[in-house]
């Protein structure tokens, strides 16, 4: 059995030596292939052959592809001893079997065991992947599928695609995807809208029943369902938290289409290339194969809004803060009573964009310096049936640090100023016999040269008690000469503020803040402020401009620049000429990401799929773009140019492909290391 298999194998998967003729190549390989066959020359120390054949199946029990199978028990033999690489991940069994099979390697045989009660007329497939290698040399087998029928045919159509993020196109690795049966009733209908006419009654069964059929993506978010049966069906991804093959939990990603799949096949050839080394190409053959369809189903996954609230948790971290972490916000703010303290009008609120994050400033340094803080929260949590309702929750809040600690810290920081101010003192140095208070020192977004469109934001370490305007400057220099230059301050939250200026390109500025112009809450004031600015000029910057079609132009498109770890450097909307412009563009690579603002509220949205919802469209320019300074760039961009699958550019996906196994091929580099010689005196005719 050894002998056939090496020779099946070096002749259908030829490896050309550099040097040989055609005709000695052949003759070499073949008789070389009757060496390797010898398995007691096999790894021999003085430097003979290696076994680079991979395993392969000699029988099974019950029979590859047999019908009327009753046995949920399964062998599966092998020409040698064998190994399964994580069999729970790799290995798929379709239908979806709801107690998991045991399936594991024992010597030369996989023993599997269905612990569910097998379907009536239904076709059964263990797709074990890249995941069977022999024992020894760790020679992966290559993908390998064993089906059998319960009934008397086998199906053996397969249904392929890709699992996407809907948000930035990234594969999603080791997600479900499964297929529902279009019942008869609504078969005929043509509507593929997401008004959910087509696929409705498979929409229900999502939550109620497992997948007909099912499988799993790999590193490239690509899957492939096989033995399916004629039919029409829809297709769903389900990123299964619970393992019950079910959509019940908001926190599942998934993935849904109303698209009818009708599997189909047709005969087809694929281009074969056998290589001489890493670098030279021997040969490209035609290889005729089965091409099933659809092989381009593209799910576009989203997790829903976690719109359940709970409070994840409370802390005190820093004395001056009291935070509460929500899992979703609320209009509706928390109610605080405090047991061993007065809560009214003890606090400074600060909440985040979604109020998901409350921090609450105490303003009382009595209560900073009051290790323990013992409160009455009320606020609105869901219950078991989706609800929001009140829920009281009482909590001891107690600092990191305590009190004593700190004020031994402020004692040493102290000793230490005084010994400072007594050196001066005796050396006859200006001293201060009085500890000023350490100044409130705002963080400035801005410093030395900014761009013509830049906004200056100012970030406080506490909330103020007083922000006087009216100290705050802005100068621009003119041939030498200072003047007022006019500008824009405001607060944009708790703690933040931005400046705003009419910047022209070359001009210097100076902002000026007088002391004194911010207090915090705890009485600390700014020492005043000098921030030299000069404007970058055009010949800085490049320019960028990219007409868009694809969409319709009832729909507003959002667009944006990213960088090369695919973050967001730059968002414009698309104009009514449908083209975004992004001037004053730093020189460097960018890529572009465009999506459709459905609801027009300037900020990407997911799905919903119990209201029926896909989450907004997003599209990838699938070339990176160089910008220079000087340069003028413009592109031209069809959204719909392009499968969803193959736009995101690989330099900014970060999930990569798995790596393929291949077999070593040792043996071609010891052939070419022993040479023509070798062989004769090994009795091999060439």
């Amino acid at each position: 059995m050894k002998e056939r298999k090496t020779i099946d194998y070096v002749t259908k998967h030829p490896l050309p030596w550099r040097g040989l003729g055609r005709l000695v190549f052949c003759r070499g390989f073949i008789a070389l292939s009757l060496l390797l066959a010898s398995c007691a020359r096999m790894g021999n120390p003085d430097g003979g052959w290696f076994d680079d054949t991979p395993p392969y199946v000699v029988s099974a029990s019950p029979a590859d592809k047999g019908v009327k199978v009753k046995n949920r028990k399964i062998s599966i033999n092998f020409c040698e001893y064998i190994k399964i690489e994580d069999a729970q991940s790799k290995v798929i069994v379709s239908p979806p079997q709801i107690e998991q099979a045991d399936i594991r390697a024992a010597g030369k045989r996989i023993l599997i065991e269905l612990k569910d009660s097998l379907k009536e007329n239904t076709t059964y497939t263990i797709d074990f992947s890249d995941a069977i290698s022999d024992n020894n040399e760790n020679n992966p087998m290559g993908n390998y599928t064993y089906s059998f029928s319960t009934g008397d045919r086998i199906d053996t159509l397969e249904v392929s695609g890709y699992c996407l993020n809907a948000e930035n196109l990234e594969p999603i690795k080791g997600i479900l995807v499964g297929l529902y049966e279009v019942p008869t009733s609504v078969q005929d209908s043509t509507a593929h809208s997401l008004s959910g006419a087509v696929g409705g009654a498979s929409d229900s069964l999502f939550h109620k029943q497992p997948f007909l059929r099912v499988s799993r993506t790999n590193g490239s978010g690509q899957f492939t369902i096989k033995g399916v049966a004629p039919g029409k069906y829809n297709v769903y991804a389900l990123q299964d938290a619970d393992g019950d093959f079910l959509f019940n939990q908001k926190s599942e990603v998934v993935g849904f289409s109303h698209e009818v799949v009708e599997p189909t096949w047709k005969p087809d050839t694929r281009q074969d290339t056998i290589w001489t080394d890493s670098l030279h190409i021997a040969d490209i053959l035609r290889v005729p194969y089965t091409h099933f369809l659809p092989d381009d189903v593209t799910l576009l996954c989203f997790q829903e809004p976690q719109t359940d609230r709970f409070l994840l948790k409370a802390e005190r971290k820093d004395p001056e803060k009291i935070t509460l972490y929500f899992t979703y916000g609320s209009d509706s703010l928390p109610r605080i009573r405090g047991l061993n303290f007065s809560a009214d009008s003890a606090f400074v609120l600060e909440a985040s964009e979604h109020r998901d994050t409350l921090d609450y400033w105490l303003r009382d340094t009595l209560l900073i310096n009051q290790d323990s803080l013992e409160m009455e929260l009320t606020y609105l949590m869901t219950d078991t049936t989706g609800l929001l309702v009140e829920k009281t929750d009482t909590m001891l809040m107690i600092p990191k640090v305590g009190y004593e600690k700190r004020k031994k810290q402020e004692n040493k920081e102290m000793e230490k100023w005084l010994k400072e101010q007594e050196k001066k003192k005796k050396r006859g140095e200006p001293y201060d016999s009085v500890r000023a208070l350490p100044p409130l020192t705002p963080r400035l977004s801005a410093t030395g040269q900014i761009d013509p469109l830049q906004i200056i934001h100012i970030e406080m370490p506490a909330p103020l008690a007083r922000c006087d305007t009216a100290a705050i400057h802005l100068y621009s220099k003119i041939d030498s000469l200072w003047y007022n230059a006019p500008f824009v301050f405001r607060q944009t939250g708790t703690r933040h503020y931005e400046l705003q200026g009419e910047w022209r390109e070359g001009v210097e500025y100076s902002l000026e803040v007088d002391s004194a112009a911010f207090e915090s809450i705890y009485g600390l004031v700014s020492n005043s402020i000098k921030q030299g600015l000069k404007v970058k000029t055009t010949d800085d910057y490049s320019m960028l401009s990219v007409s868009i079609s694809g969409i319709a132009d009832s729909v507003d498109v959002i667009m944006e620049l990213l960088d090369q770890s695919d973050k967001v450097v730059r968002r414009e909307k698309v104009g009514d000429n449908r083209q975004a412009d992004f001037f004053y563009l730093k020189p460097g690579t960018y890529y572009i990401r465009a999506f459709e603002d459905w609801n027009r509220n300037g900020r990407w949205d997911t799905g919903c799929y119990d209201d029926d919802l896909q989450a907004e469209p997003v599209y990838y320019h699938h070339e990176e773009i160089e910008c220079k300074q000087k340069w003028d760039v413009s592109r031209s961009w069809n959204v719909a140019a392009m499968p969803r699958y193959k736009q995101k550019p690989g330099k900014i996906t970060k999930q990569k492909p798995d790596k393929a196994k291949q077999l070593k091929n040792r043996n071609l580099e010891r052939a070419k290391e022993k040479g023509i010689q070798y062989l004769k005196d090994q009795g091999v005719r060439l």
